[in-house]
């Protein structure tokens, strides 16, 4: 997920206008497809969007490139859409575009996006739990998990929807018993 706050503000705009579009046009659920797998396939290819925010990159072999990369891969409303923003010079927050745009219709469809960071990996069964009591509490359709692995959290896991954080980690679990102690041998 993208944490550059001024960049999801300039990409707004343009995930709404996407989102009113393809709704309009009744595309959506393939702009989504797309979008889907855009947002895989940029995590796994950073010198793709090094070159796409590459200010001194022209915006003719940024249009070549998207050309041969990706327009016998996505259909021609998400393909005209990349060309717009390298002729309007935003194809640097295609990511943070993704991201909104997605944001959108995940809360349309009612499916919550959820930042998991753990010492550990998660099996496949404990996600599956993690998700069927995560739509309990949130009363969602759908639960969309972002794992990140964080060695510091020393055991258990955190949890960030929304604004809110739940925190499983024995870090904080050993913090909480610290205060405590502080509090006691003031006593």
């Amino acid at each position: 997920m993208t944490n550059n706050p001024l960049q999801m503000k300039i990409a707004a705009p343009y995930a709404n206008a996407l989102f009113d579009f393809s709704n309009e046009q009744n595309v959506m659920h393939k702009v989504t497809a797309d979008f889907q797998n855009l947002e895989i396939f940029l995590k796994q290819s950073p010198e793709l969007l090094e070159f796409l925010n590459n200010p001194l990159v022209t915006i003719k072999s940024k249009n070549t490139i998207i050309s041969k990369v990706f327009q016998s891969q996505i259909n021609k409303e998400t393909f005209q859409y990349l060309l717009l923003l390298v002729r309007r010079n935003r194809i640097n927050l295609l990511q943070s575009i993704v991201e909104s745009y997605l944001e959108l219709v995940y809360r349309l469809a009612s499916v919550k996006m959820v930042e998991v960071s753990t010492a550990f990996p998660f099996t496949n069964r404990q996600k599956n739990t993690l998700i069927k009591k995560l739509k309990q509490i949130t009363k969602a359709r759908e639960i969309r998990l972002f794992m990140t692995i964080d060695n510091s959290l020393i055991g258990g896991f955190l949890i960030k929807t929304d604004s809110k954080i739940i925190d499983f980690t024995i870090k904080n679990q050993l913090k909480e018993l610290a205060k405590h102690l502080d509090s006691a041998l003031e006593i």
